[in-house]
């Protein structure tokens, strides 16, 4: 028996593998209906750096294996990789390293390339695409003028987080505790003309989920967009500034505390602020509307400066002052509001804060007082009649408000896709024709950040004819946010050669929605919205035959290192390589999916790796013993029953539960129970169901013991399929847990009902020492499986 050498057996099967192509699916033939087909796809990296860490190793190994698994099922699988190049991560490495961003990216994307190959991962390179190529970004362009043309895109001024450092637009989600992210650097405020998509039209649709049979989303995931995204039923109406003669609205969901409002507010970024602001009231705004809305609102210190101007209160005439505070959102309504302390909290606390005037308007049975000929009236009927006054007289009426905002979509840097868009100053804004396109990123030298897009100040490449009036017009100066380039990569991965259209209709209507989406729950408010929001506007304009991008999402946990997920950003990362070369990829593979479920976060520790090493080691030894002395026309016996068992356990654990550390385990088990006498009649037939189930995930090894077991090309090889005669049972092992804890495993009558099985839960000493006589508040029990008893 020769030794396991990992680095010669996965050099050996990842050249077959590239050699015969292994990996590439075809699309199929026009017209082809089927619905074996499945589009396996995790999110794609940005290569800011020249090397994955462990939190990418488990993403796209758990996408390896459900691959497998898929392959091996009957099932046509796409399964692609790309690479989000643009953006300011990358111009932000290449800026750490004195390099060309083009130049640094391609370097990272060699290498981040070559690890994945080494990894062994079933990856169709044939479709690799990458946002930075003009072949990509072309058809990015021609996207954005697709929606500009729909005014799905348009432009206007708008405040904006800017970083000083970065000099940059910084997007919401990078602020934290009111400084960028990326650099540190206290984010301002500021007034920019910028791009918009308008997202806000498919408000209302992007709080549904037009999944197709069988899709699912996690709950709590559509929870988190639909509070994103907010809808609030109310009414709109119009505060008087006399003085400047202009109304302010107001978009509220109580017009029955109209009479009980004695100050007003805006928000830092409204823009009153701009306009009618002093240098005190600017200043304050400038920092205090840079902080991120949820340290904004959950602030306890309410902090703000009065403006000078007075708006009139529309049901009473009274005049009340008005403040600029940060407690108040623009992602709220229209970003100003009627303060009302004695029925608010947070304008309570404004109002003590500031020593203003508290009225009571509705007393303890919910019916209004001190509201002039309102008084009596309850709540709800209050908030009817008041609207219906104010909308004879012109100064409200029912308004349904959202809290999403549009997407402000440019960027002023230098590393991303160019908007195709030219000013001429007769002609306005003109966009750039489709044959023009794409709209080439010029190569400069200088594209440090500088306070305006480093674009404008190459006046070769921004001076160009108006393609409407031939009269010397401008480029946009500005660059694409990276999200829009990641908005719709999945579609084209389906058809990436294609040179007259960002695709085929008919090959992303077949492939698509992505079957299962795997990716953080972080991008759920950022990338995962806007790709919907594409896919729903790209379908009203009859370039897809579907609504949703992907049907079925996953959320794995985060790897952490130092009680913190793993981020190049953090620097806080280790890399596969090192591992893969002492240890072999199949073992890295194993490690990062045994660690625990992969929907939890787990601390990354190599300690694991030896464990995993030796268990490989063990299935060598095993598999060649079996294969040296076993018959190889075999029988029946105690390994039969629990191979069956592990293909049924592995089966149902990757295909419905969607976990991988288990799999593992119960291989483990059946590797065990094999290893106590390797000559039994059905040892062969064991080893063989290990070798299988756990090629998925150790797929080297496992081809080279096929091979030794006298198979060939089990990547090829249909998934087995456990017998039925073989799981009925006349006893099981129930698990029992005291608050979701092993604390006893028992051996009980498969017959046995719930309360026996409870009572026998209850009856354990080991339970009972960890009940410690405290009262059992709940009992959940999965029958054939455990017991779970909750207590408080």
């Amino acid at each position: 028996m020769n030794r396991y050498e990992p680095e010669q057996i996965e050099e050996k099967w990842q050249r077959v593998w590239e050699d015969e192509r292994t990996f590439h699916t075809p699309n199929p033939p026009p017209g082809t209906t089927d619905d074996t087909h499945w589009y396996q796809l995790e999110m794609l990296p940005y290569p800011s750096g020249d090397s994955m860490h462990m939190g990418h190793v488990l993403n796209y190994t758990m996408g390896d294996v459900l691959t497998h698994f898929r392959r091996r099922s009957g099932w046509r699988v796409l399964r692609p990789m790309g690479w989000d190049a643009f953006g300011l991560p990358a111009e932000n490495a290449a800026i750490r390293e004195g390099g060309h961003p083009r130049d640094i990216v391609e370097r990272n994307i060699a290498a981040i390339r070559a690890q994945m190959k080494r990894l062994g991962w079933v990856i169709d390179w044939e479709r690799e695409v990458s946002v930075n190529q003009p072949t990509y970004y072309r058809w990015t362009q021609w996207l954005f003028l697709k929606f500009f043309e729909r005014g799905l895109a348009y432009r206007k001024e708008a405040p904006v987080n800017w970083c000083p450092n970065d000099q940059t637009v910084i997007a919401n989600e990078y602020v934290v505790d009111g400084r960028c992210e990326r650099c540190g650097a206290e984010v301002e405020l500021r007034n920019m003309t910028q791009w918009f998509m308008k997202i806000t039209a498919y408000a209302d649709e992007l709080r549904e989920y037009d999944l197709p049979e069988g899709g699912w989303w996690p709950e709590r995931s559509k929870t988190i967009q639909r509070n994103w995204i907010g809808r609030s039923e109310g009414a709109e109406l119009l505060f008087r500034v006399d003085e400047l003669d202009i109304d302010i609205p107001v978009f509220t969901t109580r017009p029955d505390t109209l009479f009980g409002a004695t100050f007003f507010v805006v928000a830092p970024e409204h823009p009153f602020v701009e306009q009618h602001g002093n240098e005190e009231v600017r200043e304050y705004a400038k920092h205090a509307g840079a902080r991120r809305a949820e340290d904004r609102a959950a602030s306890e210190a309410k902090t703000g400066v009065f403006t000078g101007h007075h708006v009139i209160n529309p049901v009473n005439g009274e005049q009340l002052p008005v403040y600029v505070a940060d407690y108040v959102l623009m992602d709220y309504g229209t970003g100003a509001i009627m303060a009302v302390p004695a029925h608010d909290e947070r304008d309570h606390e404004f109002a003590d804060a500031f020593g203003l005037p508290i009225v009571e308007v509705i007393d303890e049975d919910g019916v209004l007082v001190n509201s002039d000929g309102f008084d009596g009236l309850g709540v709800d009927e209050a908030k009817r009649a008041i609207v219906e006054s104010l909308r004879e007289q012109g100064r409200g009426a029912p308004a349904v408000s959202y809290r999403l905002r549009d997407w402000s979509m440019s960027r002023q840097r230098y590393w991303g896709c160019p908007i195709p868009i030219i000013y001429c100053d007769d002609c306005g804004i003109v966009p750039v024709p489709d044959e023009d396109l794409p709209v080439l990123l010029p190569d400069i030298d200088d594209y440090l950040p500088k306070g305006k897009a480093p674009l404008a100040s190459n006046e070769e490449w921004m001076r160009v004819p108006c393609p409407k009036c031939g009269k010397e017009g401008r480029r946009e100066a500005d660059t694409m946010d990276t999200f829009v380039d990641s908005a719709w990569y999945f579609l084209r991965y389906v058809d990436p050669h294609n040179d007259q259209a960002p695709f085929e209709r008919a090959d992303v209507d077949y492939w698509l929605p992505v079957s299962l989406y795997i990716g953080g729950i972080d991008h759920l408010t950022g990338h995962l919205l806007y790709s919907r929001f594409f896919v729903k506007a790209m379908n009203d304009m009859g370039m897809l035959g579907f609504r949703e991008p992907f049907a079925r999402l996953y959320h794995q946990g985060w790897v952490q290192m130092g009680g913190t997920k793993m981020s190049k950003t953090k620097g806080n990362v280790t890399g596969p390589a090192a591992l893969v070369d002492e240890y072999g990829a199949d073992a890295v593979r194993l490690t990062i999916l045994f660690m625990g479920p992969a929907d939890q976060d787990k601390e990354w520790s190599e300690e694991g790796v030896e464990g995993v090493v030796r268990f490989l080691r063990r299935l060598w030894r095993i598999v060649h013993e079996v294969a040296d002395a076993a018959p190889s026309d075999g029988g029946e016996g105690a390994l039969t029953q629990r191979a069956h068992e592990t293909i049924a356990k592995v089966t149902d654990d990757i295909e419905r539960r969607i976990q991988f550390h288990t799999p593992i385990s119960a291989v483990m088990v059946l590797v065990n129970e094999l290893s106590d006498d390797p000559t039994t009649p059905d040892a062969r037939f064991a080893a063989e169901t290990a070798v299988s189930l756990i090629q998925p995930y150790a797929p080297h090894i496992a081809e080279e013991l096929w091979q030794q077991l006298g198979h060939e090309r089990l990547w090829e090889h249909p998934w087995p399929k456990a017998d039925p005669a073989y799981l009925k049972r006349d006893t099981f092992e129930l698990v029992v847990q005291v608050n979701g804890k092993v604390r006893d495993r028992l051996e009980v009558d498969a017959t046995l009902p719930e309360p026996e099985l409870v009572e026998l839960a209850l009856q354990s000493e080991k339970v009972r020492a960890h009940l410690d006589g405290k009262q059992v508040q709940k009992t959940i029990v999965v029958p054939g499986r455990l017991v779970n008893l909750v207590v408080g």
